[in-house]
């Protein structure tokens, strides 16, 4: 088990738009997973669902009146990480500051790590 902080952090906006994501979907909605899945030109890319239930070994953080369920999987690519929200005239959507990330593809959709 990691303790919240070495998993991922999240930053007041992102709090606020998983609480209104949470509050616009379906009842059962008890938080949001992120996970990380094979795709795009550098290897990885960051997943963001809503979780109805925790997953068996899933971590789960509890933070500013939000809760964050860390696919098992995704665990060893996200320690350190902060999820943030970002809008601009032309995209939102959640941004993360990753220190395991080594590189990006020039889109910012995938990103890879060190494999050492």
């Amino acid at each position: 088990m990691f303790s919240d902080k070495n998993i991922i952090s999240v930053t007041d906006k992102a709090a606020e738009r998983v609480k209104y994501l949470i509050n616009k979907g379906d009842v059962n909605v008890k938080g949001l997973r992120i996970g990380v899945k094979s795709s795009g030109c550098s290897g990885f890319k960051y997943n963001v669902e809503y979780a109805t239930e925790a997953k068996d070994f899933e971590e789960t953080i509890s933070t500013k009146g939000i809760t964050i369920f860390i696919d098992p999987a995704a665990v060893m690519f996200l320690v350190g990480a902060e999820m943030d929200w970002s809008e601009s005239k032309f995209s939102s959507g959640f941004d993360f500051k990753n220190p395991n990330e080594v590189a990006r593809c020039g889109c910012g959709e995938s990103f890879s790590v060190s494999s050492q």
